[in-house]
């Protein structure tokens, strides 16, 4: 389609110059830039000549008709519409070639090579191990595993990482919990998933401390401890560590969401002290009286930060830099993407900032995917209280509700495995609704309106592809074999047929718009206008039961056009793709 737009670009350019040429003026000087009517009845471009009227000195309807009048010694499809210059392709030559692409590629129609051979590294998930994955990292993890697949449909060699933040004050007080009212039980014996098993007890520290306050000194103890390399705290940590690991690679498993490399902050989190020393001595940072070591932000419109204790322990921001400092080592990337909500804005501007003070180029080259939180209907989760929605129960939930709505459909034996089709129809709701709204809105998560099989849904699109699959299937069984090269598009002459046609030839244009935006979300609200366009085509307009065979293989080609570009998305967004529901 952007063949025929920039002919149409180039051909009303020149009939611009023709026009000045004539009036003894200097030709308008940049691109054209055109317009998409509201409607595809009044053409497919509108290209508006009020720019032109004070170089022209002429009404811009009388450069529209002027402008029409030159292009009809070339160019068929142009009109004069008011201030306007409505041009229309040629619809059957552009559904020939868009239908023909579509269906050739298949499952590699809509990528570009935009970030052609591009090393980016992305971090995501990043959860403690002294709790369960809840809904707000599987707001992360959706955002972090489809940026990673759009990243890649767009041309970049895509490394997918994983922080664990296994160390720390918030894993002690887990750790001391349990020594304290576990009497050696395991997830085992108590027969629940590690994560959520040492999630527990995180909650009940919560409890105790708000009994007995002298219990943060004692967690503060052991992680002293712990950094000394005290055996038993140390076996202990592993221990408690593996239970939550195990836990949270159940969910990640479940959820579809894959790393290629795994870093834990246990082995990292010492790295960065070197680097701020260095950063001392060569006068990029100060210290002050008490031995802490400072950077001055005053660079970037803030105030300051420290970065070393007066003790030499690390803060957190330091850390980040010895870790980042490393992965570029491990795998140099071009850019690299911390997937991160919005609380932590300050952290990373320091952060970057921080690197470059250091002489790290590449610094330039990092960025924040900042996205918004995600809460209930009834407010805000807070971990340490218990009141967070686990992300395991969430899908449980999820995947009974389907699976109630495919027995009461009585689809049991169509579907075959019930209990694996509700799963995937759980995670397709989950995803599409975590990443239908742009990633910097904070969202409110309602669990039965994402699992809605009508409306802006996964679910509804999962079901969109099952539909056409279903009449696909039909159709082989007639023995009906429609190929793009043999269909005859002149019989696509309504609207709406047109209409997919323009909406098929977008898809390329909006995983790069997705992929330069990292927003998933122009990917999900495109599925639902390509998905509820179709219903409405599909309900009006009989396709295997067309009348005249050439019409029907013609509807059949579009349907499966139609069939590529929703199972592509559907994979960039990480949804599982349903044959049957």
């Amino acid at each position: 389609m952007n063949e025929y737009r920039n002919r149409w670009i180039e051909e009303v350019a020149q009939a611009l110059r023709t026009v000045a040429e004539e009036r003894g003026i200097e030709p308008p000087d940049g691109e054209i830039a055109p317009a998409t009517p509201p409607s595809t009845e009044h053409g497919d471009l509108a290209f508006p000549m009020f720019p032109f009227a004070k170089t022209f000195r002429m009404n811009p309807a009388a450069i529209a008709e002027a402008v029409v009048a030159r292009l009809a010694r070339g160019e068929a499809g142009a009109q004069a519409a008011g201030p306007y210059v409505n041009v229309r392709y040629p619809r059957a030559e552009v559904a020939a070639a868009v239908l023909s692409s579509c269906v050739s590629a298949d499952s590699a129609y809509g990528r570009n090579s935009r970030l052609m051979g591009e090393r980016v590294t992305i971090e995501y998930s990043s959860p403690n191990t002294n709790k369960p994955l809840h809904l707000g990292h599987l707001r992360n993890d959706a955002l972090g595993e489809s940026v990673s697949r759009i990243l890649a449909a767009c041309g970049a060699v895509v490394r997918s990482v994983n922080l664990i933040n296994d160390r720390g004050i918030h894993i002690c007080k887990s750790m001391l919990a349990y020594q304290e009212f576990g009497n050696g039980e395991t997830p085992e014996s108590r027969g629940v998933k590690g994560d959520r098993f040492v999630g527990d007890y995180y909650v009940k520290y919560t409890e105790w401390a708000a009994e007995d306050p002298s219990v943060e000194t004692r967690a503060r103890e052991m992680l002293r401890a712990w950094e000394a390399g005290d055996e038993e705290v140390v076996a202990l940590w592993r221990t408690m560590n593996e239970w939550v690991r195990e836990g949270h690679s159940a969910t990640y498993e479940a959820t579809g969401i894959e790393f290629d490399a795994i870093y834990l902050e246990s082995e990292t989190y010492t790295s960065g002290k070197a680097q701020i020393m260095r950063g001392l001595e060569e006068g990029r940072f100060y210290q002050e009286a008490d031995g802490s070591v400072w950077v001055d932000l005053a660079p970037i419109n803030l105030d300051r930060k420290i970065l070393l204790r007066a003790d030499g322990t690390s803060v957190y921001v330091t850390q980040d830099i010895g870790t980042v400092i490393a992965r570029y080592a491990d795998w140099p990337f071009d850019r690299m993407i911390y997937v991160v909500a919005s609380e932590q804005n300050y952290h990373f501007r320091v952060l970057f900032h921080v690197l470059e003070r250091l002489g790290y180029d590449w610094a330039k080259q990092l960025h924040h995917l900042s996205y918004g939180m995600v809460n209930l209907p009834e407010g805000r989760m807070k971990s340490r209280e218990g009141t967070v929605v686990d992300a395991d129960d969430l899908i449980a939930e999820l995947r009974d509700l389907a699976a109630a709505e495919i027995r009461s459909k009585e689809r049991e034996e169509a579907v075959g495995d019930v209990e694996g089709t509700a799963h995937a129809v759980a995670v397709g709701a989950l995803h599409y609704y975590l990443l239908q709204v742009t990633p910097a809105k904070d969202m409110i998560f309602n669990p039965k309106e994402s699992l809605s099989f009508t409306g802006n849904t996964g679910p509804y699109l999962q079901y969109m592809c099952a539909r056409i699959n279903s009449m696909l299937r039909k159709a082989d069984a007639r023995g009906i074999r429609a190929h793009a090269s043999e269909i005859d598009t002149e019989l696509l002459d309504t609207e709406v047929e047109w209409e997919l046609v323009r909406l098929i030839s977008r898809y390329p244009d909006v995983v790069e718009q997705a992929g330069s935006e990292f927003s998933p979300a122009a990917i999900a609200g495109y599925l639902y206008d390509l998905a509820k366009t179709f219903s409405g085509y599909y309900h009006d307009h009989p396709i295997l039961a067309a009348p005249d065979p050439p019409v029907r293989d013609a509807r059949l080609v579009l349907a499966r056009a139609i069939l590529v570009v929703l199972r592509s998305g559907l994979e960039l967004l990480n949804i599982p793709y349903l044959s049957i529901m």
